[in-house]
């Protein structure tokens, strides 16, 4: 700890000034979760209102001019003899539901107290973030909430917003994320909404894999919660005030891979009742993730782990086993493999693989093909979205360390060879790798700036470039805008850092420029299918094509401009031609 100290007092004296840091409550709650006990606390004084769904009655509340309704069930408890099943749809009408409380998460695959201490002691900003937020969860947890502007009423068909939280498949809950500030933003320039969020089962109890879990017709089950919350809106977000064949889905990191999944699921099959759950797409960091069949070898060990640490490896059906026995037995089992804040980072242990029918082939096989819902969309990412997940490796330091590790943990079907050559692509001096443009400073350890830059654009970055230029390949006419963002550039270790979009455009925590014009141009893009079309006080965002690349670069917090992106090409050359051998 006292390397790091010098280490993030020379990256403070030598780069570019840091941004604010966020002020943190005396008992260092994470702004999410803060947020959400004070609203539950002033919950008690708030006026209470009911909505009349076909989901049933509805009773939720008006506080700082924004009506909540959380909590509100759509399938049956995922519990005994539904765990590991897919969701089955809630028939029972609601009686007078109480939504004025906070939606219970489902359970988590928590981030380690190791992890948590050392994040804390590196960087107590990291802890800001949602997704890194303690949550307690429970099995019975699938449920939507649902926020509007005050005043909204049956008939108004508004826009709605489909938020799909984050968090690697492992972690995180609609009561993470409050968008009271951004409904108030929205409405203080005529750009009213009705956000809504899903939540959906993680880790071992959403994304299970292996062979008895592919034959049980029981994989990508938080996929199919998404799915069946979008189904809800399309019944019952009418009666709420807002409009469904206006509905654009939104997620950030695993929540922005899963729009793009719902995006593939059956095909790009979005149908319900005849007409498409979805017109738009936003992916705040994540796009396609190329991988192995449930059933992989990878997959495989996972579920074989769960079993032996849930005492069910003598049982004749081991997916039987795994339903009967208590909550405590099956979440310490779910939970015993590799995490993502961990040394083996986003090798993911969970994470929706191709199952032959919800999800029919890998993700960038079905892109290629076309064989996806093809709607506007945006999607960018953070410049420095490694640097979270590279700081638990200390032990790398050469390019062979750096191809060893993404051969055992990673990429199963590349050699050692093939890898050296992708690592190599990447300059291993310490003016180079990311945090990016910060000169001989911020290297952690001797390969961190290095292994940061591979991970970030193998994961987010270049990934969506080569997912871009695939998808205007198969759809050219359907528009699409992309963007970086560099607004924390100077921040010492992490720049700009996965995640921290969050706090900047969702909560607007600094209501800044980057802040304020984001959130114009997302809401622009839910009333009108365009980012520049509506309120206009900012300049135009180009549309993306493979020809000149452009991209909004949210530079600083108070500057914006234009971006060619054509940076690391020869890495992103690399990626491109050997996509196959990069499933993970």
């Amino acid at each position: 700890m006292k390397l790091l100290t010098l280490l993030l007092a020379a990256g403070a004296l030598a780069a570019p000034p840091a941004p604010a840091p966020v002020p943190r409550a005396p008992d260092q709650q994470g702004p999410a979760l803060k947020a959400a006990l004070e609203a539950e606390q002033a919950a008690a004084t708030a006026a209470k209102l009911t909505v009349n769904a076909p989901a049933g009655s509805i009773t939720g509340v008006s506080l700082l001019n924004v009506e909540s309704f959380r909590g509100i069930p759509f399938a049956e408890p995922p519990t005994g003899q539904l765990r590991l099943k897919p969701p089955v749809r809630l028939e029972t009408t609601l009686d007078a539901f109480d939504a004025s409380g906070l939606a219970p998460a489902c359970p988590q695959m928590f981030v380690s107290s190791e992890a948590r201490d050392f994040l804390g002691q590196t960087l107590g900003l990291l802890l800001d973030i949602p997704f890194l937020e303690p949550l307690e969860g429970q099995e019975d947890c699938l449920s939507i909430t649902v926020q509007r502007p005050k005043g909204t009423k049956e008939g108004d068909k508004l826009p709605v917003l489909f938020w799909i939280f984050g968090g690697g498949f492992e972690l995180g809950g609609n009561n993470m994320y409050d968008a009271t500030d951004l409904i108030r933003f929205g409405g203080g320039q005529d750009q009213k909404f009705i956000f809504v969020a899903v939540n959906y089962r993680v880790a071992g109890f959403g994304f299970m894999p292996g062979a008895e879990i592919l034959a049980d017709g029981s994989a990508n089950l938080g996929l199919l919660d998404q799915r069946m919350g979008l189904e809800w809106v399309a019944d019952n977000i009418a009666s709420f005030g807002g409009d469904p064949d206006k509905v654009t889905i939104w997620g950030e990191s695993a929540g922005a891979i899963s729009v793009f999944d719902q995006m593939a699921l059956y095909g790009g099959d979005v149908t319900y009742k005849g007409k498409d759950l979805f017109r738009g797409a936003i992916m705040n960091s994540g796009s396609i993730v190329p991988a192995d069949p449930v059933d992989c070898p990878k997959g495989q060990a996972v579920y074989d782990q769960v079993v032996d640490r849930a005492g069910c490896a003598g049982a004749d059906d081991t997916l039987a086993c795994l339903r009967e026995v208590d909550y405590d037995t099956f979440l310490d089992a779910a939970n015993s493999v590799p995490g993502l804040l961990s040394y083996s980072s986003v090798a993911l242990s969970y994470l929706p693989r191709p199952d032959g029918h919800a999800l029919p082939d890998s993700p960038d096989v079905l892109a290629a093909n076309g064989r996806y819902h093809a709607v506007p969309m945006i999607i960018g990412d953070q410049e420095d979205e490694g640097t979270l997940f590279a700081l638990f490796q200390s032990n790398l330091s050469s390019t062979a360390d750096l191809a060893g590790y993404f051969n055992e943990l990673f990429f199963n079907s590349a050699s050692v060879q093939d890898l050296t050559t992708l690592v190599n692509t990447y300059d291993n001096v310490l003016s180079e790798g990311s945090p990016f443009r910060t000169g001989i400073f911020n290297n952690w350890y001797p390969a961190f700036k290095r292994l940061a830059a591979i991970l970030g654009d193998l994961v987010f970055t270049l990934t969506r470039r080569v997912f871009l230029d695939t998808a205007l390949a198969a759809h050219p006419d359907v528009p699409a805008w992309s963007y970086l963002a560099s607004y924390n550039y100077g921040l010492p270790i992490m720049g700009t850092f996965h995640g921290s979009d969050l706090l900047q455009v969702f909560y607007g925590l600094w209501p800044n420029n980057a802040a304020r014009s984001c959130r114009t141009y997302y809401l622009n893009f839910v009333l009108n299918q365009d980012p520049n079309s509506g309120v206009e006080k900012y300049a135009t965002w180009p549309e993306y094509n493979s020809n000149d690349r452009k991209l909004l670069w949210l530079k600083t917090p108070n500057s914006n401009s234009i971006l060619k992106d054509d940076f690391r090409d020869d890495s992103f050359q690399w990626i491109t031609d050997n996509v196959e051998k990069l499933y993970i």
